[in-house]
């Protein structure tokens, strides 16, 4: 089994990295891109909120609610966070989220991401939630919704950052069970913003979920799809999510780059990509070399966001972290972050004038930085 932790330490894309020129010069370097990225205003929209659940907090749900969790403490519970692809990360991650049986628990879920990436200057999120994981287990609707949605309104009042929600078919469950949950959501259809799919994708490409996406746009909820890289069928499921369901945004999408003409469709049609570079950061070219996605998107022209994808699992790692990483990795400027994050702010399901908001501090942060 692999730690992804250890992975990263050990520079998995260092042929890819950054060079400098000495010790000195890159640190001096490094603490000003990571004075930069702090202070940068952001948002997020790649972000599973089971997947931001901390081993201490999982102890702490467990405790509530009467589990007992086969792990002695906190250290042993992360060091057992080893995979070595998808199916096996979401193997931990489905059992992490069993501890999850309340209303409150959601809301403490929910609240605590909220404070962290407030904490970290992103002024909106828009957040995935996994409900058919939790109505199998006798968790109702209303419980998973109702804790997100009163975290969300005391977030933004204590902390000021505003978020939405994006309710996700586990596509590797069956579908009348997605269809199940959907029909159980949309009572509370003002609390979403937006419906996705995740999880294991082999088997289950995106037109396995045709009529949920038509039934989900009808109720006035937009549409974005995980495309996982380097799964099988990758470029077809990017095609399918692209012309079949007409999606608003993909998420991950990195393969795209193996394909010119998929890549033209995606600009022609302004698709916005939610690209998690801790989770996917390579894939490979016609010659089998490896291409660094973020760079590669980002030279193609393509609207890509960064995020942090499952955070709590991934070292603790959330979007401050991961964009010091990316910059670092994929030669990014000040002017490239600004982009990208100006990119994020276009994707953001609001209204015009709310973007435009968000884009105007922006802007004034790129002046300060005489960018």
């Amino acid at each position: 089994m692999i730690d992804r932790r250890s992975i990263m330490k050990r520079g998995m894309w260092s042929a890819i990295a950054c060079a400098t020129s000495g010790p000195m010069r890159a640190l001096a370097t490094e603490d000003d891109m990571a004075t930069f990225i702090a202070a940068l205003p952001k948002a997020e929209y790649h972000v599973h909120l089971e997947g931001t659940l901390e081993a201490e907090m999982k102890f702490a749900l467990a405790k509530r609610n009467g589990l007992n969790l086969p792990f002695a403490d906190v250290a042993a519970m992360k060091a057992s966070y080893t995979y070595h692809d998808l199916p096996s990360f979401l193997a931990i991650y489905y059992d992490g989220m069993k501890v999850l049986l309340k209303e409150a628990d959601f809301y403490d879920l929910t609240f605590a991401y909220l404070k962290k990436a407030a904490s970290q200057n992103i002024l909106y999120a828009e957040m995935f939630f996994d409900p058919q994981e939790h109505l199998k287990r006798g968790v109702p609707m209303t419980a998973v919704i109702g804790g997100i949605s009163r975290a969300r309104v005391d977030a933004e009042k204590a902390f000021g950052i505003r978020s939405q929600a994006i309710l996700c078919f586990v596509r590797d469950l069956p579908a009348d069970t997605a269809m199940a949950a959907l029909d159980a959501a949309l009572p509370m259809k003002d609390q979403l913003i937006g419906v996705g799919m995740d999880s294991d994708e082999k088997g289950h490409p995106p037109i396995k979920f045709r009529s949920h996406i038509a039934t989900a746009r009808a109720n006035g909820l937009h549409i974005t799809a995980h495309c996982d890289v380097n799964q099988l069928h990758t470029l077809e499921h990017i095609r399918q999510a692209i012309f079949d369901l007409q999606v608003d945004r993909i998420d991950h999408g990195g393969n795209i780059l193996q394909s010119p003409e998929l890549v033209e469709s995606a600009k022609a049609l302004n698709i916005p990509f939610t690209v998690c570079p801790t989770f996917s950061g390579a894939v490979k070219d016609a010659e089998g070399e490896p291409i660094d996605v973020v760079r590669g998107m980002l030279d193609a022209g393509l609207a890509i966001t960064i995020s942090s994808d499952d955070p709590a699992y991934m070292g603790s790692e959330y979007l401050n972290d991961v964009l010091v990483r990316a910059q670092q990795r994929s030669r990014l400027t000040k002017a490239e972050l600004v982009l990208m994050s100006r990119n994020a702010f276009n994707a953001a399901w609001l209204p015009r004038e709310q973007k435009a908001a968000y884009l105007a501090k922006l802007d004034a942060f790129a002046k300060s930085w005489k960018l």
